[in-house]
């Protein structure tokens, strides 16, 4: 399954930081953009998907607000 998300991201004093739009409380940094870039990617899967067995189904809810 492929998601994707928006990450909004800058240059620090040491490191590059991003956080997701979509999920701003996941948040990480990276020495290269490259190494951000992968960090999220592991830091979404460990905070959305970390208890999801690998049997499981999905369904689209929607919201009103």
């Amino acid at each position: 399954m492929e998601t994707k998300l928006k990450m909004i991201y800058w240059k620090g004093e040491k490191f590059w930081v991003g956080k997701l739009i979509e999920y701003p409380d996941i948040m990480t940094q990276g020495e290269t953009l490259e190494e951000l870039e992968e960090n999220m990617k592991d830091a979404y899967i460990l905070m959305t998907m970390d208890d999801v067995p690998t049997e499981h189904e999905v369904k689209e809810l929607i919201f009103a607000l």
